[in-house]
């Protein structure tokens, strides 16, 4: 069964991708990591990603599912995936799962819920730490925030709704998240 994670930025769900990675052997999709690797091969679809990325503009959202798409072909021999950054919309959403009905993978997913006041102080907090000007400052955080606000959390509502939606509290350090996860694929989710 493959994973979608959803979390507002500093939810901690990279981290916890890594983990499930590593305990689970699942091979992580993430959205910007895979686009960068993408973009330095030489292949035509490498080329037009290289393209937008070079000139600080998103991907649009044809290019991002035909990246999708490859990555699952890749890797569908490889066991189980996770999706960490997608679907961000609802648009995202649609494209996604006919992909994946489409490959006849079956999915369930996981949203670390995190108050994003906490969201906002972990991320200037780690920022500051590490001496990245830009995200020390809360009202850019903030701002980078709205997009998961106003387009992300209808599509966690719409997976909900259908009842593939699990949550944990985001809330906790890592090890005791790691455990609620833990705990959440052995009762749930094969």
């Amino acid at each position: 069964m493959d994973l979608v994670l959803f979390g507002i930025q500093g939810s901690g769900k990279g981290t916890q991708a890594k983990m499930l990675a590593d305990k689970y052997g699942y091979k992580i999709f993430e959205a910007g990591g895979e686009l960068r690797s993408i973009a330095s091969g030489g292949t035509e679809l490498g080329k037009t990603v290289k393209s937008f990325i070079d000139v600080g503009r998103l991907v649009p959202h044809e290019i991002i599912m035909q990246v999708v798409k490859r990555f699952i072909e890749n890797n569908s021999q490889n066991g189980k995936l996770i999706f960490d950054g997608i679907p961000r919309d609802g648009e995202q959403m649609r494209d996604l799962d006919a992909i994946m009905r489409e490959e006849k993978r079956e999915f369930r997913c996981i949203h670390f819920r995190l108050d994003e006041d906490e969201a906002v102080r972990r991320i200037v907090e780690r920022a500051t730490i590490q001496g990245r000007s830009d995200d020390a400052k809360e009202e850019i955080v903030r701002r980078r925030m709205d997009t998961f606000r106003t387009k992300t959390l209808p599509v966690i509502r719409d997976y909900e709704k259908r009842g593939w939606m699990e949550e944990v509290d985001g809330s906790g350090t890592i090890g005791e998240v790691r455990g609620d996860v833990e705990k959440l694929m052995k009762e749930k989710i094969r």
